[in-house]
């Protein structure tokens, strides 16, 4: 009991593959007891709930009832973004798990796409959990298709050539500032859904991302989060004694709270209804060009199905899969989360109730 327990914190923008990258985790553990601490931006348990759908677990000791599986051990936290609520729900909820130690391997804990790295991995400096946790690296999801179409991040020479010919635009937008900061803070920069773009535009957006890396912050390139445990487990990286170099534009003084877009955030509507998948997406696929959204998620209920659909898109790309069947006496709603700008339930409910089957 007096080894800390190493802890993974998964940062990455809206849509990078995240839980993706974590289910494969999850099913491809090599034994290792693994617990999850998912930050869901939204009332729902999107993240939580597709985890523990996997049904996957370490190999359980049937012999040892203390033993968790799986499901037990995803824990969700849904009262905002993690770098804003650390002292109010991050250090007791990471208390309580601790007192499982004896039962874990390894955290994983998933923030939001909106949140920033730092503040979190600063909380591991705190009195109740610094002789119990440690941050054994921190590991950033891009989104390489996103990023080759100018989605989420500028040129970083275009930026720095208009700051030098303007000094009115030393600025970026909100959401560049955030994907910045989370390569920052990185051990390992994974990036995903590198099979969406030719060989020639994947070495420039890995250009473009190495260009703003601290030296020696390596990047792995990977097809829907597949990569082995080895790599991404056991940086020992100690990431709370190293924050000095982690810190990007939001580098604040400790217990201070920084700052959001206050005009993202997530609106989620449920629906008794099922729907055609296919005229389902055509609608979202239409909607977010109409509107600032940057993330669509959730669940539907697809009729004739027994299955439970999965649907989710960012920018203009969309995919779904059946996850699980609907488990007896679970209520076949469809559950849809939608973050983006000046988002509002109602019209949207409505749209989708008119849309119907």
């Amino acid at each position: 009991m007096s080894a800390r327990i190493p802890v993974t914190v998964i940062t990455g923008f809206l849509g990078s593959g995240k839980t993706t990258l974590i289910r494969h985790l999850l099913q491809h553990n090599r034994g290792r007891r693994l617990a999850v601490l998912v930050n869901e931006f939204g009332e729902l348990g999107i993240d939580g709930d597709l985890l523990r759908s996997c049904q996957l677990c370490p190999e359980e000791d049937q012999a040892d009832p203390a033993t968790s599986r799986l499901a037990d051990n995803i824990v969700e936290l849904t009262n905002g973004c993690l770098c804003c609520t650390v002292q109010e729900e991050f250090l007791p909820t990471m208390q309580t798990l601790l007192q499982r130690r004896s039962q874990l391997d390894h955290i994983l804990i998933e923030t939001s796409g909106l949140a920033l790295p730092a503040p979190l991995v600063r909380a591991f400096r705190w009195p109740e959990i610094r002789n119990a946790a440690t941050v054994d690296g921190v590991l950033t999801v891009v989104d390489c298709a996103a990023v080759a179409a100018g989605d989420l991040v500028s040129d970083p020479l275009a930026q720095e050539q208009a700051r030098q010919a303007d000094p009115s635009l030393d600025h970026e937008t909100p959401l560049e500032e955030l994907f910045e900061d989370q390569l920052a803070c990185a051990d390992l920069v994974i990036l995903n859904k590198s099979d969406l773009v030719s060989a020639q535009t994947q070495q420039r957006v890995l250009a473009q991302i190495q260009r703003q890396l601290s030296p020696g912050v390596k990047i792995v390139t990977s097809q829907r989060g597949q990569l082995d445990a080895s790599l991404l487990l056991g940086f020992n990286a100690a990431a709370e004694d190293d924050l000095d170099r982690r810190e990007g534009h939001h580098a604040h003084a400790e217990g201070e709270n920084h700052e959001h877009d206050q005009d993202i955030h997530a609106v989620t509507v449920v629906l008794e209804q099922e729907f055609a998948p296919e005229r389902l997406q055509a609608y979202l696929e239409d909607l977010v060009q109409q509107q600032e959204i940057y993330r669509v998620k959730g669940f539907v209920a697809v009729p004739g199905k027994a299955l439970r659909l999965v649907m989710q898109g960012v920018g203009k790309r969309f995919d779904r899969f059946y996850d699980r069947p609907w488990q007896p006496g679970e209520p076949r709603q469809t559950r849809l989360i939608f973050i983006g700008r000046e988002l509002q339930a109602s019209p949207l409910q409505a749209e989708l109730l008119a849309l119907g089957v």
